[in-house]
C-alpha cells in the first residue's frame, strides 16, 4: 500500500496567465510565502512559481493554499500542478491592499484600497466584515459610495458561499454572480434542489453544466428532472438550428444518446412534458399543389410557444387575406416614368392586396419601389409604419427611404417587464405596414408582429428570399411564398446604375449558378486573393484588413471593413480570425485597459458583437459596437453601439459579447458594410452553399474581397440545396384554403 504525499504551498496570486471558462483550467503566477521560498525548486527570476490545474476563478491579490505536486512540462519546465485550492484571508498589509483592489469588490479600486488599508491597517478586513459602514471614516469616501461598497461586499459574501459550493463544478465567478442576481438568497437552495432550473433561467448555463452539478449532488441518471431537462435541451438544440419542431422518433434518439438512458425513460419524459404543457405533439399534414392529396407524417413535437405561434400566425394571415381592401387604394395612380413595368406591377399589387410580398436581388429596385409606394400612401393620407427585424436594417431602411423606420421590437413597444405593449388586445393604429429584410424574420417575432396588426391594415413584406434564412427558428419568408396564397412580386431587372458594379453582377451570377467574374475589374470592387489552405487565407485576411485595403482604398480597418466567414473553427474561422485581427488592429498597450471575462480578452477599442437579444438594454443579436471604456472599479464596460448610443454592461454580462472583427455570414444578415473580406475554402466544405456565398457577397457596399480558391467557390455555387428547416407554416396556411373548399 502506497501513501501519496501532497505538497502544500501558501502564497499570493501575482497574476492570472490563462483561464479556460469551460473547464476552469488555469495557469497563474504565485508568490509563495517567504518561509516557503527556500524549499521551492520551481521559482523563476522574479521569485514566482507557475501553478496549473483545473481551479475556480481566482483574482490577483488573493491569498491561497494549493495542494498538489510538481511536474515537468516539455516546453515550460517545472510547474506546480494543483489538485486542490483553498482561498485564505490575506494577513499582510500588502496582501490586504491587493486583495481589496483586485476588482473583487465593486467600487474599490487599487487607490481606494490603499487609502482604506492605510486608515484601518490590520483591522481592515474585520471592520469591512463586521461594520462596513465605518468605511465612511476613510477620507474621500462619502455615504453614497459607502452604501454601494457595503452592498457589493454583502453580494460578494453571498457569491463566495455559492462559489464554495460550485467549486467542484468549475463554475466561474461571473456565472456565480448571475446565479445570485437571479435567485438572491435562495440561490443555494435552488441549485441544490433542482440544478436543471439554472438552464431554464440563466443565460450561459447549459444542460451539460447543470448536469455536472446534478451528478455531483448524487442525482440519479434516470431522475425525471434530468430526463425532462435533457429532452428540452435536445429540442432547443434543433430550434437553434432553425427548426420549429422535431420529429418524435428523432427526438427520442437524440435524447437517448444525450442522457445515456433507455428509450422508454425518454418516452415517459416526453409524456410528462406534454402533461406539463411544456411541449406539444402534432401530426404534420402536407397538401399537394391542387389541394387534393394529403400526406401525413410521423408525430412531431414543438416547444409550446412555437406550436401556438405557428398556428396563430397561420390563423392571423388567413383572417387578413379574407379582409376586403378599401377600393380607393386600388385606384391610386403611379405617376412616374422612372419605374419599370415590374416595379409598377409590384406597387399596384401591394396597394390592392391585404398582404403582399416583394422579393428580388441587389440592384433590382426594391428601394425605388418602396419610395414610390410610400409616396402614394402619403398622398392618400394613410397612416403607415416602416420596420425591420434589426437596428442596422432599420437604419438602412430609414436612410434609403428618407422616412422614419424602427425595429419591430420598438414598433411594438417592447417593455422588459411586460413584453410587447401592442398585441391582439391593443392594435397598432396604422393603415399600412411595410416590413423590410423579411428573410431575417423568425416565427416568434412574426407572430408577435401580426397579432398587433388591426383588421383592415395592409402589410407588405420585402426581402431577398435567396439569402440565408433567419437566425431564429422558422423560415417565414419562404413559407409565405410557398403557401401560394399571398401575391408575390419578384423583381429581376438589374438597373443600369447597379449593372456597372461587379458586386451586383456577381451576386446575380452566383444566384444563377454561375462563377463570379474576377477579371477586368476596371472599377476595382470585386477581388480574389488565392489561398489553398486556412493558414494562408488567415495570413491574407490579416494583411488585407490591417494594411492593403486601408492603404489602397482608405477604408478604416475597424469601422468600414468586415470579415465574414462560413465557419467558427479553424485558422480561417471566426474565433481564430478575431484573435488575429485583435492583435493586429488593437494590440495590448501598457496604458490601454483590458479585462479577461468568460475566457475572452476585451480591450478598450475592440469591435464587439451582441450575441443574444437583451431587451433590457435594447440591444439585439447581431448588433455591433466598439468598447469605449472598461471600469475595473465599477466592474462595467461601456460600448458605443452602431456609432449612435452607449450601452453599459456589467462584467457578469460580458458573456453576451464576442469580438466582431470577424463574424459568421449568418450573423451579418440585414447589415451592409463598405468592404467585406470573406474566406472561401474547401476546408469549409460542410458549410459551402450558394445562398451563404450570395448572402456574404451582397453585404458589400463598395468592395468585396474573397480569399480562397475557385474550387471552393464552385462547390458553394453548385450546392443550391437550401437547408430545409422543420416548419409547417406554409401547409397550415394552405390548410385554411382546403377547409374553405371542403366547406
Amino acid at each position: 500500500m502506497y501513501t501519496v504525499v501532497m505538497i502544500v504551498i501558501n502564497g499570493l496570486i501575482e497574476r492570472i496567465t490563462y483561464y479556460n471558462e469551460e473547464n476552469g483550467y488555469t495557469v497563474l503566477k504565485l508568490r509563495p510565502e517567504s518561509g516557503e521560498k527556500q524549499n521551492n525548486p520551481g521559482l523563476d527570476l522574479e521569485g514566482l512559481l507557475t501553478v496549473v490545474g483545473n481551479l475556480p476563478a481566482l483574482s490577483p491579490g488573493e491569498n491561497v493554499r494549493f495542494q498538489g505536486d510538481y511536474s515537468t512540462h516539455p516546453k515550460h519546465g517545472l510547474q506546480f500542478r494543483a489538485d486542490h485550492c483553498e482561498k485564505l484571508t490575506p494577513v499582510t498589509l500588502e496582501g490586504i491592499e491587493r486583495y481589496l483592489g483586485s476588482g473583487l469588490i465593486k467600487g474599490i479600486g487599487p487607490q481606494l484600497a490603499k487609502r482604506i488599508v492605510k486608515h484601518f491597517r490590520g483591522e481592515t478586513l474585520e471592520i469591512i466584515e463586521r461594520n462596513p459602514r465605518r468605511l465612511a471614516e476613510v477620507p474621500g469616501i462619502g455615504p453614497d459610495r459607502t452604501e454601494k461598497i457595503v452592498k457589493a461586499w454583502e453580494e460578494q459574501l453571498q457569491i463566495k458561499e455559492i462559489m464554495l459550493f460550485l467549486h467542484g463544478n468549475k463554475i466561474s465567478t461571473n456565472l456565480a454572480v448571475k446565479i445570485y442576481k437571479t435567485y438572491g438568497d435562495q440561490s443555494l437552495d435552488i441549485v441544490r434542489q433542482n440544478p436543471y432550473q439554472l438552464e431554464q433561467d440563466i443565460y450561459g448555463v447549459g444542460f451539460k453544466t447543470a448536469d455536472r452539478i446534478a451528478q455531483n449532488l448524487g442525482l440519479p441518471q434516470d431522475h425525471p428532472s434530468r430526463i425532462e431537462a435533457g429532452i428540452v435541451y435536445a429540442i432547443n438544440a434543433m430550434v437553434e438550428d432553425g427548426h420549429v419542431y422535431v420529429p418524435r422518433e428523432q427526438l427520442i434518439n437524440r435524447s437517448t444518446d444525450l442522457l445515456a438512458v433507455e428509450a422508454a425513460k425518454v418516452v415517459q419524459g416526453i409524456e410528462r412534458l406534454e402533461l406539463q404543457d411544456r411541449i406539444k405533439r402534432d401530426i404534420i399534414r402536407q397538401y399537394s399543389a391542387d389541394l387534393d392529396d394529403i400526406t401525413e407524417t410521423e408525430p412531431v413535437l414543438y416547444l409550446t410557444p412555437y406550436f401556438y405561434s405557428e398556428i396563430g400566425l397561420a390563423d392571423k394571415l388567413d383572417q387578413m387575406m379574407n379582409h376586403a381592401v378599401s377600393p380607393k387604394q386600388g385606384q391610386l395612380g403611379l405617376g412616374s416614368n422612372e419605374l419599370s413595368s415590374e416595379q409598377k406591377h409590384a406597387i399596384e399589387t401591394a396597394l390592392i392586396s391585404p398582404i403582399s410580398i416583394i422579393t428580388g436581388g441587389p440592384g433590382t429596385g426594391k428601394t425605388t419601389c418602396l419610395k414610390a409606394l410610400i409616396q402614394q400612401i402619403e398622398e392618400n393620407q394613410l397612416r403607415y409604419a416602416l420596420a425591420s427585424p434589426t437596428g442596422r436594417a432599420a437604419k438602412r431602411l430609414s436612410e434609403a427611404t428618407s422616412r422614419p423606420a424602427c425595429t419591430i421590437h420598438r414598433l411594438l413597444g417592447f417593455n422588459p417587464g411586460s413584453g410587447f405593449q401592442f398585441n391582439e388586445k391593443r392594435h397598432l393604429n396604422i393603415d399600412f405596414l411595410i416590413i423590410d429584410e423579411t428573410s431575417m424574420l423568425d416565427l416568434l417575432l412574426a407572430y408577435s408582429l401580426m397579432r398587433a396588426v388591426k383588421p383592415g391594415t395592409q402589410v407588405l413584406f420585402v426581402g431577398d428570399v435567396d439569402q440565408l434564412p433567419s437566425v431564429g427558428a422558422g423560415d417565414v419568408l419562404r413559407d409565405l411564398i410557398k403557401c401560394e396564397r399571398i401575391p408575390v412580386m419578384r423583381l429581376t431587372k438589374i438597373f443600369r446604375q447597379s449593372a456597372d458594379s461587379l458586386i451586383i453582377q456577381n451576386a446575380h451570377h452566383i444566384n444563377q449558378g454561375q462563377m463570379p467574374n474576377f477579371a477586368g475589374s476596371s472599377n476595382g470592387d470585386f477581388f480574389l486573393f488565392p489561398a489553398e489552405d486556412a493558414d494562408k487565407a488567415a495570413e491574407w485576411v490579416g494583411e488585407l484588413v490591417s494594411a492593403r485595403i486601408p492603404d489602397n482604398f482608405g477604408a478604416h480597418p475597424i469601422d468600414e471593413i468586415q470579415v465574414l466567414t462560413p465557419i467558427y473553427r479553424g485558422a480561417a474561422g471566426v474565433d481564430a480570425l478575431n484573435l488575429k485581427l485583435q492583435g493586429l488592429l488593437n494590440p495590448p498597450l501598457k496604458d490601454k485597459v483590458e479585462i479577461k471575462l468568460f475566457g475572452r480578452v476585451f480591450r478598450i477599442g475592440d469591435k464587439v458583437m451582441q450575441i443574444r437579444n437583451n431587451y433590457d438594454k435594447d440591444v439585439y443579436n447581431g448588433d455591433i459596437g466598439v468598447i469605449k471604456d472598461i471600469n475595473r472599479i465599477d466592474q462595467s464596460i461601456d460600448i458605443l453601439i452602431d456609432h449612435e448610443r452607449e450601452v453599459r454592461y456589467d462584467f457578469s454580462e460580458a458573456d453576451e459579447l464576442v469580438l466582431a472583427y470577424a463574424v459568421s455570414v449568418h450573423k451579418s444578415q440585414g447589415s451592409e458594410f463598405p468592404v467585406i473580406v470573406m474566406p472561401v475554402l474547401t476546408q469549409h466544405y460542410i458549410m459551402l452553399q450558394r445562398n451563404l456565398i450570395y448572402t456574404g457577397v451582397t453585404r458589400a457596399k463598395k468592395t468585396c474581397v474573397i480569399v480562397g480558391n475557385s474550387k471552393a467557390i464552385r462547390i458553394a455555387i453548385n450546392n443550391d440545396k437550401v437547408s430545409q428547416r422543420y416548419s409547417n407554416l406554409a401547409y397550415r396556411i394552405r390548410a385554411k384554403s382546403k377547409a374553405k373548399l371542403d366547406f
